[in-house]
């Protein structure tokens, strides 16, 4: 059974360091109101800030804060931006076998033997005799330039 993590007095009255911190790598702007502060864990606290950044409507700024014992010095671990409560986020990704339709493989299948069927390069092969041909000449460039780099 683990125990809840005690809140270090220090660290989570540590706002002003943690906007300071945060302000080093956000513009002035972009950093709203101080949230709140969680404790991760032993002399470890998350401080929370609201994210003013256009298009991330309920998205959160966060710096954890650590300090070793006795020590009066707050130590940033790692700072972001995460979705906050209400927070707009892409929807839920759908692997591609789960979003295309037998109808729609179908009718691409269909689509390709027809084209085949009127001697016409399907769109999505390679044409063979669209590609570019080296002669002896330009292989012979080619290797002269290279040995000269």
């Amino acid at each position: 059974m683990t125990r809840k993590a005690k809140l270090d007095d220090f660290l989570a009255q540590a706002v002003d360091v943690a906007r300071d911190r945060l302000l080093e790598v956000v513009e002035a702007d972009q950093l709203g109101e101080h949230l709140s502060a969680t404790a991760d864990g032993e002399r470890l606290v998350t401080h929370r800030f609201a994210a003013e950044v256009a298009g991330y409507d309920g998205w959160v700024w966060f710096i954890s804060l650590a300090r070793v014992p006795r020590s009066k010095e707050a130590t940033v671990c790692e700072l972001g931006l995460i979705p906050g409560e209400g927070a707009l986020l892409a929807p839920e990704w759908v692997p591609w076998s789960a979003r295309v339709t037998a109808e729609e493989i179908e009718s691409e299948e269909s689509e390709h033997d027809d084209a085949a069927s009127e001697g016409e390069e399907p769109a999505d092969t390679v044409d063979a005799s669209s590609e570019v041909e080296v002669t002896e000449d330009d292989s012979a460039e080619t290797s002269e330039s290279s040995k000269a780099e």
